[in-house]
């Protein structure tokens, strides 16, 4: 619009400035006194602002008024806005001869009976600049820009096409991980909850038996954590969330502490700070921090002696596991992808704390990280 408005204005000084300075025509065409003039010069240069809108409208107007020689010079711009906006080629074509013929009669038979060769000359070049350029050139950039908007359409589909592709490639393979965690993961843990089960109702001493119902009970616990990342795995990224069991935090630690304590491994938990309940997401990494790392341990360290400490300030939550020198090699045998502590790094990374996992200077290791957090409502 803005731009519009500056066209019809330079149309309009252009066509009514040299008569103002120059050539004030004592008499006017066709009778018209001056304000008349002045005033249908006005009016013909102002609507020039709706060329795009109105473009034939806008033709009709200016050449209706070439007899009386007024504001021609919307001529040019209203055909190459007819040319480039209008939808009608057969109007395009009709008002670019009446536009044509109706500038031509004016410019060879104004003010004189019959044109001289010299007329011919100099004035039809001039009516071919008035009406043949500008509908070649809006009929060039209204070619240009349909092709532009039919290539943006398409590029606009292929990517289009591209992320419903994408989806579909990351929903399958969702899938397959599923159904591999399923066959393979779900099943030995099954296998391992119903040996542990026998194993309970077929001991006649109770020594091992709380050991055994401790078996049982982790391996259910992971079958139900299993099954929420399955879940997770399986539902469609066009739903909003996935139906879930509630997931572990720092309340759940004390808990976990004495399933390992019950293990063999000694531990000591140390929380300080005010009591807060904080956003489930920092509650949940601090957790899977501490379970991972007490993992750790168990698998490298044997029964080393182990101090988990908590420290809650306003805004952090800061947490450190230390293990002693272990006193004699590991019997464990658990399996390790060494891909562990990479994925609490990450876990902490994503929500903007720190991570460092590394061996002491006196033999036994630590994990530490900065977790921030945020206080919830309860």
């Amino acid at each position: 619009m803005v731009f519009d408005i500056l066209v019809a204005l330079g149309v309009l000084g252009y066509a009514l400035l040299p008569i103002l300075l120059f050539d004030v025509p004592v008499d006017y065409p066709l009778g018209l006194s001056g304000p008349a003039f002045f005033a249908l010069s006005t009016l013909t240069g102002l609507a020039v602002v709706a060329r795009r809108r109105w473009p034939a409208g806008l033709c009709v107007a200016v050449i209706l008024l070439i007899p009386a020689d007024i504001c021609v010079q919307a001529l040019p711009v209203g055909l190459y806005s007819l040319a480039k906006y209008g939808r009608s080629r057969r109007t395009l074509a009709v008002l670019s001869v009446v536009a044509t013929l109706a500038t031509a009669a004016q410019a060879l038979f104004a003010g004189q009976s019959e044109p001289t060769v010299v007329d011919l000359v100099f004035r039809l070049p001039n009516v071919g600049f008035l009406t043949v350029v500008p509908v070649l050139a809006g009929m060039y950039v209204g070619a240009r820009r349909t092709v532009v908007l039919n290539l943006r359409e398409k590029s606009e589909r292929l990517e289009r096409e591209q992320h419903l592709l994408a989806s579909q490639t990351r929903m399958e393979e969702r899938a397959r991980i599923a159904r591999e965690m399923h066959d393979v993961v779900a099943h030995r843990v099954s296998l391992m909850i119903i040996h542990s089960g026998a194993l309970e109702v077929g001991m006649a001493d109770g020594e091992h038996t709380g050991q055994v119902r401790l078996i049982g009970e982790i391996g259910r616990q992971a079958l139900d954590e299993l099954r929420q990342v399955l879940g997770v795995l399986r539902v469609d990224e066009g739903e909003e969330s996935a139906p879930r069991a509630p997931q572990p935090t720092l309340t759940d630690l004390s808990r976990l502490v004495d399933e390992s304590r019950a293990a063999g491994m000694r531990i000591e938990l140390t929380t300080s700070g005010p009591s807060r309940l904080l956003d489930t997401t920092a509650e949940r990494t601090a957790y899977r921090l501490v379970q991972e790392a007490l993992t750790n341990v168990h698998k490298h360290a044997g029964g080393a002696a182990t101090h988990v400490r908590l420290r809650s300030v306003p805004g952090e939550l800061h947490l450190t596991v230390d293990n002693e020198v272990p006193g004699a090699p590991s019997t464990a045998r658990l399996p390790s992808g060494g891909h562990g502590l990479v994925g609490l790094r990450e876990r902490v990374t994503v929500l903007g704390g720190a991570f460092e996992a590394g061996p002491r200077p006196d033999g036994g290791f630590r994990v530490s990280a900065v977790i921030p957090t945020r206080e919830e409502a309860p």
